[in-house]
């Protein structure tokens, strides 16, 4: 396993970041194709035992159990000052008002229900899962940074949104004299490229790592372009996606699978691998409920393509709307 630095920021994480929406109690809103904790530890343990120290996850995951499992098993499996724990806020986790969003009181409140969740005195990332339309910009920053400031959390990132709101909530940062993000966790892989228009160059150019979130596309990179799973039939987020250029997507999952097969390698390995060869990228997001699924994401860090390779798996992109925030 190799280990990056998170943007510019002195954090160190692991080249594979493993997706901990995987893995919660159905009953308490958790996917159909997420595991329960007895069959997510296995998981996790081998993560580590691959050298992945890097877990993210949400308060919104299956209404907090995955962050429970995620904080049981590293409590368990690791000590916690050799992983870092991410986790989000900004989704409604009760009805009624203050349930949800950025406002001063949920970022208060939430941290402390996140902390208490995952069993641990600090979080290393803290993120907000998506951009507050109704919340100050000034409130949101002045709040993330005082939970730093107490010692609560070590940084804060973000996750999808349009850039001029990105760039919005830093210079906001700037002048408040807070603390500023150090990631964005945006969708990215070679069936959705738009964030190389405006947001990868603005990550690039502020020093901010980027965790892209679906680098296999909800798994349609590693398969044929009608095969079926569980999640792909489940996925009620997931089936508003992929959706606008089926013809030019279906291609790129032919050319995957072209270059995956001439090298001898797994699809997902080599759409990992192009996400990872991506000058803005610091740590692909992977979830994991077969074996291979890790095996295949660690395989990756050992794959450079070549740019022949790169043209194949590049040229049938076609441009098409961001979506998925």
């Amino acid at each position: 396993m190799d280990y990056v630095r998170l943007g510019n920021s002195g954090l160190e994480i692991s080249a594979i970041t493993l997706g901990m929406m995987s893995y919660g109690d159905a009953s308490r809103g958790g996917h159909q194709w997420s595991l329960p904790e007895e069959e997510a530890r296995p998981f996790i343990k081998k993560a580590l035992e691959q050298g992945i120290t890097t877990f993210d996850t949400a308060n919104v995951y299956s209404m907090g159990s995955s962050e429970e499992i995620t904080g049981r098993a590293l409590g368990d499996f690791a000590k916690r000052d050799e992983v870092v724990i991410a986790t989000k806020l900004n989704g409604r986790m009760r009805p009624g008002p203050n349930g949800a969003g950025l406002s001063r009181l949920a970022v208060m409140t939430e941290v402390d229900n996140s902390l208490r969740r995952l069993g641990t005195d600090y979080i290393d990332l803290y993120q907000i899962h998506r951009f507050d339309l109704l919340t100050p910009v000034e409130e949101t920053m002045e709040a993330l940074h005082d939970v730093v400031k107490s010692g609560k959390v070590r940084y804060i990132g973000a996750s999808s949104m349009w850039a001029w709101q990105f760039a919005k909530m830093q210079y906001t940062a700037d002048l408040g004299g807070w603390t500023r993000f150090v990631s964005m966790q945006d969708q990215y892989s070679l069936i959705q490229r738009e964030e190389e228009r405006e947001m990868l160059p603005f990550c690039l150019d502020q020093g901010v790592g980027v965790l892209p979130w679906s680098p296999l596309a909800r798994g349609k990179l590693t398969r044929d372009w009608d095969e079926k799973t569980t999640r792909s039939e489940s996925d009620a987020f997931g089936k508003t996606l992929y959706k606008q250029q089926e013809d030019g997507d279906r291609r790129i999952t032919e050319a995957v699978k072209t270059v995956a097969e001439a090298r001898g390698v797994s699809r997902a390995q080599i759409a990992l691998a192009w996400v990872r060869q991506q000058e803005a990228v610091s740590s692909p997001i992977v979830g994991a409920t077969k074996p291979h699924h890790l095996d295949d994401a660690v395989a990756s860090v050992d794959i450079t393509l070549t740019p022949e390779e790169l043209d194949t798996l590049e040229s049938p992109y076609v441009s098409r709307t961001p979506e998925g925030f």
